[in-house]
């Protein structure tokens, strides 16, 4: 069987390593598929580009964009009873250009760890920053960040990443944070090119102090000789289970 490396992103011990937010996401979800694919050099399944969020995602943005530049609070942030804008800093694009991102050089582990935000504002009062995720979907329920699906804890570790990055960065940042969390509505009897959306306004209290621990624990596991059990959880490695449990039985 011939797999697809990775040669860009191959792990190798004594030497620096970029690590991205959503690779110490990896790591959570199954310790044997980020060893394969960080260490085996064994690229993951993939999954297709979410081409419409992405969309979504650069609408926001510009539109957000639009009050940076005169330094004025956009109309999602009135509901929140604090007075927040968005946050102005030469750095911006890089922070949410996904090649680049924000970074920090954990130095006890030589792990680099990057992410790249959706948004940043900035609570005038206090001179905190606000990490602000956005986040579309299209269901006929309610917008709930508390529910337990997978998904919603994934974007809640994000958002404490997110954080951590900022504060060892040498920022002053809130624990409370946002999500902008647009649901498309499918009941107009008419589609005429146009999709409408409810743009919810949700805060979730962030904690970072789990994040360092986890960088320790996956510099640790980088430099193990052994491959990782896999998790039950995870979806590749029950599949090849699977696989393996079928040909086993023929």
């Amino acid at each position: 069987m011939a797999f697809r490396k990775n040669n860009t992103y191959k792990y190798e011990s004594g030497k620096t390593f970029k690590l991205s937010r959503s690779g110490i996401d990896s790591f959570l979800t199954c310790q044997r598929c980020f060893y394969l694919n960080k260490v085996g050099n064994i690229l993951d399944i993939g999954m297709p580009a979410f081409t419409l969020n992405i969309a979504h995602d650069e609408l926001m943005k510009k539109e957000l964009d639009i009050y940076r530049k005169k330094g004025e609070p956009h109309p999602y942030m009135v509901s929140l009873k604090r007075n927040l804008i968005p946050f102005e800093h030469e750095d911006m694009e890089d922070w949410r250009n996904n090649r680049k991102g924000i970074q920090y050089h954990h130095q006890e582990t030589d792990l680099i760890i990057t992410g790249s935000v959706d948004d940043v504002w900035i609570d005038t009062d206090t001179q905190e920053l606000v990490i602000v995720e956005y986040k579309s979907t299209s269901t006929p329920k309610e917008i709930d960040l508390n529910d337990g699906t997978r998904w919603k804890e994934q974007y809640k570790r994000q958002i404490d990443i997110y954080q951590w990055l900022f504060k060892m960065n040498g920022f002053k940042v809130a624990d409370d944070s946002v999500f902008l969390y647009s649901n498309g509505i499918k009941t107009s009897k008419k589609f005429n090119d146009v999709m409408k959306f409810k743009t919810y306004v949700l805060e979730y209290k962030g904690s970072t102090e789990w994040v360092e621990d986890k960088i320790f624990e996956i510099k640790q596991v980088l430099d193990q000789k052994d491959i990782p059990d896999g998790s039950k959880k995870c979806d590749t490695c029950s599949y090849l289970d699977s696989v393996e449990k079928f040909e086993k039985l023929n």
